[in-house]
């Protein structure tokens, strides 16, 4: 249940029977209490029911803010333990890591003492038997010295000087194998205990600004910057979020557009690509968030998104295209109901809510015809308009068209083009044609007048057109080669036109004029070019 005052709307406590506040709240928007002296007996009920009233709207106030504060009291008690079992498993992290470290330590000291003893102690049962052998051999000299008798003193004498020189104690090295110092495994802390004496509670990440004058908006992508007031080593990711909308400036609070979220970027950037810019701009906000709380979004910022977008105008179509937004697919019935349907159909109650004209006028996905006042394409005329004129600026759309059709033609035409006219036969329409009869050609087409366009054929186009300019160039969509190009001076406004038989299309529009036709058209605007106009 939300609240719906603030702790300082509630007024003074109501004890025993309802005693009324002599002065209310600031945030309060009930009427002082009206006098009952001196009115009649409805009046004074009047007056005492608006009390009553008063009085029971400010106790479910009252009430409201109670369960409000109730349910932070719960939450507080459950948060507490939450991040309070993180801090205890986080020191429980790092008190394994520091043991798991002592015990790799000590271990390590334990096997240079092993081994330093080792070396020690065989140097030292070495020279203890060395030096028996030595005071044996002293002995025995010094008793020889002392005998009186000179039989065998010479080979005693010979004796003792053979055992001196292959005495073990000669060949002893008095310099210990092994140092007994163990200096070069102590440890200083007094870094590492700094590192955790510092350890603190996470701090909220800063507020992120985005650079509006960084951030560019070309090719139907986005890529948004932004920085920090501060470096921040303790910061993880951003969250980027952003949503269309048709209204310059910051957000509105009842949109129709929801916050798209873009989670764990890494860098300070973020680009958005394969955008359709169905809408004139795009808001962005971004936050920072570390390993445990996520930070403020930043001041929201406007982009301005503006492309081309249009849909196909069913009520200008031929009666044999089946026409749905932006594809249309070719219908050899002609929108004529079947004989055995029209047989069923007789057995359904009459009603207009079921005939077809009712249900087509019904249908939301037809739009307002462009042609007011005029019939629609007839004949072999097999034609649809979109549903938005082109009156200034550069624009760009897609086609994307079955290579299969029998014929298909993609362009421009004046909204005066006649209701039997095929696009590109009248001076009233500017197109490139697709014929696959006989032999598959493609051909730029006006006025009647046609040229043929040695270019691989593709199954997608792209339109550019230049109003101001009298510019409409015709691009290989996928590799944006140039295949054509008209030079006129529009007299009236234009706005595209299609036309299949035996086929189907589909249009792609929210697109910008891509850079690369951009920078061909800025090359091509000044020369002459094999591509011009047909006259």
């Amino acid at each position: 249940m939300q609240c719906s005052v603030a702790a300082a709307s509630v007024p003074g406590r109501l004890s025993g029977a309802a005693r009324l506040p002599t002065t209310w709240g600031k945030t309060s928007t009930t009427p002082p209490t009206p006098a009952l002296g001196g009115a009649s007996m409805d009046e004074q009920k009047e007056s005492l029911q608006k009390i009553v009233t008063t009085l029971a709207l400010k106790n479910e106030e009252i009430q409201n803010f109670i369960c409000c504060l109730k349910q932070s009291l719960q939450n507080l008690e459950a948060n507490s333990t939450r991040v309070q079992e993180d801090l205890e498993s986080e020191f429980s992290s790092l008190h394994a890591v520091l043991d798991e470290l002592k015990e790799g330590m000590v271990t390590r000291i334990k096997q240079e003492r092993a081994s330093r003893t080792y070396e020690l102690q065989n140097q030292l049962s070495a020279c203890t038997k060395a030096l028996e052998s030595s005071e044996e051999l002293l002995e025995l000299a010094n008793q020889t010295l002392c005998s009186n008798e000179t039989d065998g003193f010479t080979q005693a004498a010979k004796d003792i000087k053979d055992s001196v020189t292959m005495a073990p104690a000669f060949r002893l090295s008095l310099k210990a194998k092994a140092s007994d110092s163990m200096s070069h495994l102590m440890v200083d802390f007094t870094q590492e205990r700094q590192m955790l004496q510092a350890i603190k509670f996470l701090p909220v990440p800063a507020t992120p600004e985005i650079q509006v004058s960084e951030c560019q908006v070309c090719d139907n992508s986005v890529t948004v910057v932004w920085t920090l007031p501060e470096p921040d080593s303790k910061i993880d990711h951003f969250d980027l979020e952003y949503r269309r909308t048709n209204h310059e400036g910051p957000p509105r609070a009842r949109e129709d557009y929801p916050w798209m979220v873009m989670e764990g970027v890494k860098e300070t950037e973020y680009t958005l690509t394969g955008l359709r810019f169905d809408t004139r701009y795009m808001t962005f906000r971004v936050k920072a968030c570390n390993k445990a709380v996520a930070g403020e979004f930043s001041e929201p910022v406007t982009l301005e998104t503006h492309a081309f977008v249009f849909k196909l105008d069913a009520g200008s179509s031929h009666q044999n295209l089946k026409v749905e937004d932006l594809s249309v697919e070719w219908d050899s019935s002609g929108g004529k109901v079947p004989v055995q349907d029209i047989r069923k159909d007789k057995n359904r109650t009459s009603s207009p809510m079921h005939s077809p004209a009712r249900t087509a006028m019904m249908s939301p996905k037809r739009a307002p015809s462009a042609r007011v006042g005029r019939d629609r394409f007839t004949a072999e005329s097999y034609t649809v308009l979109a549903d938005t004129m082109i009156d200034a600026g550069q624009q760009y759309w897609e086609v994307r068209f079955d290579k299969e059709s029998k014929t298909f033609a993609a362009g421009i035409a004046l909204r005066s083009l006649g209701r039997f006219d095929q696009l590109g036969k009248t001076s009233a329409s500017w197109c490139v044609h697709l014929n696959n009869w006989l032999q598959q050609s493609l051909t730029a087409k006006h006025n009647n007048k046609a040229r043929t366009l040695d270019c691989p054929i593709p199954d997608r186009i792209g339109i550019y057109c230049n109003y101001d300019e009298g510019t409409l160039s015709f691009y290989n969509a996928r590799t944006k080669t140039l295949m054509h190009t008209f030079r006129t001076k529009f007299q009236q406004p234009v706005i595209p036109a299609f036309m299949v038989w035996n086929g189907s299309f589909s249009v792609q529009t929210g697109l910008q004029v891509p850079s690369i036709v951009q920078c061909g058209q800025k090359r091509n605007s000044n020369t002459s070019s094999s591509n011009a106009s047909l006259t």
